[in-house]
């Protein structure tokens, strides 16, 4: 009886896990280029800027992880009342370049539950 209940409970989590579903593909955006250009230095995202425009919407409604895991880490990330957080993806050279700019930036809003609610480019 208790191997039983073990056999079935672990089913369960086998299906409850892999029930997640797959990131989103971002059409005509180099991810590793993405990645790669920390703080924006190398204008390698803002190279992508009208794509991401018009693909930001498959961005809402991901987790922080799958965001990590798609976009990389972010450049700076803040921490708001009521577990609210931000992340912020450089899209041109951003404070840590060493270029005297006013950089713009993806902000991703996530919720408490930690789900991007808004998407921003600022």
């Amino acid at each position: 009886m208790n191997y039983r209940f073990l056999s079935l409970a672990s089913l369960l989590f086998l299906i409850l896990v892999s029930c997640g579903k797959p990131l989103p593909k971002l059409d005509n955006i180099d991810l590793q280029k993405w990645k790669d250009d920390k703080w924006g230095c190398l204008k390698d995202r803002y190279k992508a800027l009208p794509q991401l425009i018009l693909q930001k919407d498959k961005l809402k409604g991901l987790s922080t992880d799958d965001m990590v895991k798609l976009l990389g880490r972010p450049d700076k990330n803040e921490l708001y009342k009521r577990n609210q957080k931000f992340f912020y993806y450089y899209l041109t050279p951003g404070e840590d370049c060493k270029i005297d700019t006013t950089a713009q930036r993806l902000s991703l809003r996530f919720n408490a539950m930690g789900f991007a609610k808004e998407v921003l480019i600022e």
